[in-house]
């Protein structure tokens, strides 16, 4: 894990030092930031692969970095946070982050979950390295090995799981999946409470789709089953 590089944003320099010697000890290389605007300065100085990110910083929140973040990179985004409402953690998901946990939190644990969204980026990339064909369903392209989905030749602008989650789908036309196996698939985690998370996801992805400009869907919802793609 020598060449895995992670920014640690939190203005709590306590909380900083303590995931970082947790995440030293695992092999990981790590950059402190202590605000919001030097997060996003140290992440155009560095190869990062992974942000562990607070929301409440001084200058600039999290959220507003997690937006900034995302415009540029598809490096995986964990929320760390004493901000426990139901409101905020989807926010920080439809923005753009990949995990969320609250404080006080399970060094353990945090560990776990920063393997586990690294396993997952990595995997990608080896994948988009290798040929694939893009997939068209009338005016809709999905192209795998870049990550590019287009409507009518104009680009769309998804964040990392909402494509996981498109791809997972239109991949599989016709098949139907319930919210547990959508949630296992894109997050690679146990499914615990992660229904509205994925809810949240396509109620998103739908919009950017424009789905409610469209007669034939492209995404249907199987009442008291999950979704499926109209391929």
């Amino acid at each position: 894990m020598k060449d895995i590089t992670i920014l640690i944003a939190d203005d709590e320099i306590e909380i900083s030092q303590l995931v970082s010697v947790h995440l030293q000890k695992e092999g990981f290389q790590t950059v402190v930031a202590e605000n919001g605007l030097d997060a996003l300065e140290r992440l155009k100085k560095h190869s990062v692969q992974l942000v562990i990110l607070d929301i409440m910083m001084p200058g600039m929140d999290g959220f507003e970095v997690a937006k900034q973040i995302r415009e540029t990179y598809t490096i995986p985004i964990i929320f760390l946070s004493a901000k426990t409402s139901e409101y905020d953690k989807v926010q920080g998901l439809i923005l753009g982050a990949d995990d969320y946990m609250t404080k006080p939190f399970s060094p353990i644990e945090l560990i776990a979950r920063v393997h586990a969204q690294l396993r997952r980026s990595l995997t990608f990339n080896q994948q988009n390295q290798q040929p694939s064909n893009d997939m068209v369903y009338g005016e809709l392209t999905i192209s795998p090995e870049k990550r590019i989905v287009q409507i009518f030749a104009e680009t769309i602008d998804l964040t990392r799981k909402e494509f996981d989650i498109l791809y997972l789908l239109a991949r599989n036309p016709n098949k139907v999946f319930s919210v547990e196996h959508i949630f296992q698939s894109v997050w690679q985690d146990e499914f615990y409470e992660g229904a509205n998370t994925v809810m949240v996801h396509i109620r998103t992805l739908r919009k950017k789709l424009q789905e409610d400009k469209r007669k034939n869907k492209f995404i249907k919802t199987v009442w008291g089953v999950g979704y499926t793609f109209n391929g």
